[in-house]
């Protein structure tokens, strides 16, 4: 069976071809591998949130942020193209990712007051919410709700790459970072394309538990699983900005 997930992690054949083993994956396992992934993530990002709140000065955290945010990406690479080496890889990128998290939450906390503990609620609100409704049946992910995410996610991320490369010359592409309607209205799109990849992760990981997928196959949907959780966080941190600004 062909599997599909927006998350650009879990591709299309991630756990597509894998051999069959006496030990494989559950899903109870992934779930804890996640719980595992998100503990190491909030240490280090209330490490840096720490150091942040101590100096009062953005350049001492600079450092930790960039080498969350590039080593960060790539271990996520890595993990991509060597799913097996997961169980080592997943820990590094959550603690990578950690900084990355911290200190821009503590940065923008000290602009907006109580922004990041709004967001931490709306994300997990959210992820809990989607969960439910996929137990339940109330959502369902068809070929046609599959094809739907993916499509509008890579259009994102096709912005997003645009918005990048115009930086280079001093543009930007204006809805994705002012606050007027039009930068709302985009943000909110954003952050509900973004949850309802967190529907297609919670699908794969399930049909990868069903398949039989090789036990480390729990790792990689876990860090999987974090890669949209961090991306769901940092567009409600950025739409929450746009509406005090």
């Amino acid at each position: 069976m062909e599997i599909k997930s927006g998350n650009p992690v879990l591709a299309k054949d991630a756990f597509s071809g894998l051999p069959r083993t006496a030990d494989p994956m559950t899903i109870g396992g992934t779930v804890n591998r996640s719980a595992m992934l998100l503990a190491i993530l909030l240490i280090s990002a209330g490490w840096t949130w720490g150091q942040f709140w101590t100096s009062q000065n953005a350049a001492t955290i600079a450092p930790y942020m960039w080498g969350g945010i590039i080593g960060g990406l790539v271990l996520a690479l890595v993990t991509v193209f060597k799913k097996n080496w997961a169980p080592v890889t997943a820990p590094l990128y959550a603690l990578l990712e950690g900084f990355a998290v911290g200190g821009l939450s503590a940065m923008l906390e000290m602009q907006y007051a109580g922004i990041v503990i709004q967001a931490v609620g709306l994300t997990f609100g959210t992820m809990v919410a989607l969960l439910l409704a996929y137990r339940s049946g109330l959502i369902q992910v068809t070929e046609k709700f599959r094809m739907g995410i993916i499509a509008a996610t890579g259009g994102i991320f096709i912005v997003y790459l645009v918005d990048m490369v115009l930086h280079l010359f001093g543009v930007s592409i204006p809805f994705i970072h002012e606050s007027g309607a039009l930068g709302i209205g985009f943000s909110i799109a954003v952050v509900i394309i973004a949850a309802l990849n967190l529907v297609l992760d919670f699908d794969l990981i399930a049909e990868g538990a069903r398949s039989g997928a090789p036990k480390y196959m729990e790792w990689f949907g876990a860090f999987a699983f974090m890669v949209t959780l961090i991306w769901l966080y940092f567009e409600i941190l950025r739409l929450l900005a746009k509406t005090r600004r």
